[in-house]
C-alpha cells in the first residue's frame, strides 16, 4: 500500500505492576483505513488502545502517530494531535443533555462556525440524537449512548478514532447500526483501530486485521483472508 503510515508501534512492552501485560508489539494503522485487533478477553487489545492514548505508561518500545512520538505524552497532548478514544462501556456525561456531551467533544476547537456545520451533520445521521438532544445522557439507551459517545469523538475532528467495544452489550439490532455508524464515520475521512468482540463484524467492515494472544501478536493480513482462515475461524468465529 502507498498510503501513509498514520500510527505506528514497534517492540511495545505494557506491563501492569510485575505482569508483563503486552510482550513486544508491533503494528501500523495507514490513512483511512480501518484496522481491527481480534483476541479473547484478557488478550491486551484495551491495553493497548489505553496505552497508545497516553492512559497507560509504555515499558518498552515507539509509539508514532502522524510523525509525532506519543511513547511518554501525556493523554490530553494525544487528544490534540487529533486521536481520539472512544473506551469500553461508553463513559457519556450522564448528567449533561446529548447536546453539551457533543459541545464538550469539540472543546479544544477553535473553528466555531464548522462546530455547528459538523453538530448539523451529526443530528442528519443520527436523527435518535437529534430527538433526544435536550435529554440528560444518563436516560439514553444503551446504544443511543454508544452513538452519542462516537458522536462526541467525532466532534473534536479526529484524524484517526480508537474505538473499544463499541457493541458491548448491544441488541443485534443496534450492533448493526453502530457498525454502520462506524463504517460513516470512515467514509467522512477518519482512520479506525477497532477493537471488538464481534470477530466476524469486525473482520467484514475491516480492512486488515491483527490476533492478539496474551500479549503477544500471532496472526495479521487482510481481513477477508483472516475471515476465511481455519484458524480464525475456530478461535474466534464459532468455527
Amino acid at each position: 500500500m502507498s498510503a501513509e503510515k498514520m500510527l505506528s508501534v514497534k517492540d511495545l512492552h505494557v506491563y501492569y505492576g510485575q505482569i508483563h501485560a503486552i510482550k513486544g508489539i508491533d503494528f501500523e494503522v495507514e490513512q483511512n483505513e480501518i484496522v481491527t485487533l481480534i483476541g479473547a478477553n484478557g488478550a491486551g487489545k484495551t491495553t493497548i488502545l489505553h496505552t497508545i492514548s497516553g492512559l497507560i505508561p509504555a515499558k518498552e518500545g515507539e509509539i508514532k502517530f502522524c510523525g509525532n512520538n506519543l511513547t511518554a505524552m501525556a493523554a490530553h497532548n494525544v487528544t490534540k494531535l487529533g486521536l481520539s478514544h472512544v473506551p469500553e462501556g461508553r463513559h457519556v456525561f450522564s448528567e449533561m443533555t446529548v447536546l453539551e456531551n457533543l459541545e464538550m467533544g469539540a472543546y479544544t476547537r477553535k473553528d466555531r462556525s464548522k462546530i455547528s456545520e459538523d453538530l448539523d451533520f451529526i443530528f442528519t445521521r443520527l436523527p435518535r440524537l437529534k430527538e433526544r438532544r435536550k435529554q440528560n445522557a444518563g436516560t439514553l439507551s444503551g446504544g443511543e449512548q454508544q452513538m452519542l459517545a462516537i458522536g462526541r469523538a467525532y466532534m473534536a475532528k479526529p484524524k484517526m478514532m480508537l474505538l473499544d467495544e463499541p457493541t458491548m452489550g448491544l441488541s443485534p439490532l443496534l450492533v448493526g447500526e453502530i457498525f454502520e455508524i462506524i463504517k460513516l464515520v470512515n467514509q467522512m475521512g477518519v482512520t479506525i483501530l477497532l477493537v471488538e468482540q464481534n470477530a466476524k463484524l469486525a473482520l467484514e467492515i475491516s480492512n486488515r486485521a491483527y490476533v492478539l494472544e496474551t500479549g503477544r501478536m500471532v496472526m495479521n493480513g487482510l481481513s477477508k483472508d483472516l475471515l476465511n482462515d481455519e484458524r480464525v475461524k475456530d478461535a474466534y468465529l464459532g468455527g
